[in-house]
């Protein structure tokens, strides 16, 4: 196995067995997660899920909650879209949609959104394999929605999408807040994410104690994979990954998340694989990948938005 080296940047050469290890491992947590969230909204007030999911993960982050905190402001900003806003509506989604696979895919537009935000907020330019990769990505979403079975869950589909230009607008702001510590952003995000949530599931949510009470040992289960396995798990091998690797080397083996969790979808959750589907997500996920490898920068914030 490869030694970081004694000035302490990325390695060069071919990632060690170890690392392909984390980067499979990330992966499949992550299109676990997407699985996980749906089975627990299917039994669960939605925003109690998100609730409940951050209210774990600030037990394990609380500690690094120190300051100093840069750009109030801003900070509240992200933590509010990428914390209430953006799990709030995207698990109302999973609570709606009959199906995982097209939501799946179509949150994943939270990177062509980065690259355009960034474009118009950043200045950074967009390369021309990146514009012809998210018009693909956006075409393949509306393709997807036009198929009988996409349809169906056409308003979970808008939801995914408005929550992934709300993930794509924190992460921009991310970008313009040098110097944060990772850990340190989701900390302050559970501590705002965690009590809105809760708040809005009160205010909003119907018959919380009859769901509570009735929900299986397996919703609670993914609730408690999303909060402890994924939020903090993953994260941490994410982390490593990065500091010992340029980001770019390793964050587009996450786009094959997606695929887990389609698979998932369709083998153990009865997803319907049309070929209008099958085309629209091709498509899409094409695209995604297209504007995530012509990019200007990859941060290691690829791969989660769920």
């Amino acid at each position: 196995m490869s030694t970081p080296s004694l000035q302490g940047g990325p390695q060069s050469g071919p990632l060690s067995g170890l690392e392909r290890l984390a980067i499979a491992a990330v992966i499949l947590v992550w299109g676990l997660n997407n699985a996980a969230a749906k089975v627990a909204t299917a039994e669960l007030p939605p925003m109690l899920v998100g609730a409940l999911r951050f209210g774990l993960a600030l037990a394990f982050l609380f500690p690094f909650l120190k300051p100093p905190f840069p750009s109030r402001g801003r900070m509240l900003a992200i933590c509010l879209l990428s914390g209430p806003i953006h799990f709030g509506i995207i698990y109302v989604a999973f609570g709606m949609a009959r199906s995982l696979s097209p939501l799946v895919v179509a949150s994943q537009l939270w990177i062509p959104f980065t690259a355009l935000l960034a474009w118009r907020l950043l200045g950074e330019t967009m390369k021309p394999l990146a514009v012809a990769g998210l018009v693909t990505a956006f075409a393949g979403v509306a393709w997807m929605s036009l198929d009988p079975h996409g349809a169906a869950d056409l308003p979970a589909i808008v939801l995914a999408v408005i929550a992934s230009a709300c993930w794509a607008l924190a992460t921009v702001l991310v970008r313009r807040t040098p110097g944060v510590k990772p850990l340190k952003v989701q900390a302050m995000t559970a501590v705002v994410a965690a009590p809105a949530l809760l708040a809005m599931s009160f205010g909003f949510e119907p018959d919380i104690g009859r769901r509570v009470a009735t929900a299986s040992p397996l919703a609670w289960a993914c609730v408690a994979f999303a909060g402890v396995v994924s939020t903090i798990g993953a994260s941490a091998l994410l982390f490593w990954l990065v500091q010992r690797r340029e980001a770019g080397r390793v964050t587009p083996y996450f786009l094959l998340t997606p695929l887990v969790s389609c698979t998932i979808g369709v083998v153990f959750m009865g997803d319907v694989l049309s070929p209008q589907l099958a085309i629209g997500a091709s498509a899409t996920l094409a695209g995604v990948a297209l504007v995530a490898l012509t990019g200007k920068k990859a941060g290691p914030a690829a791969g989660e938005a769920i």
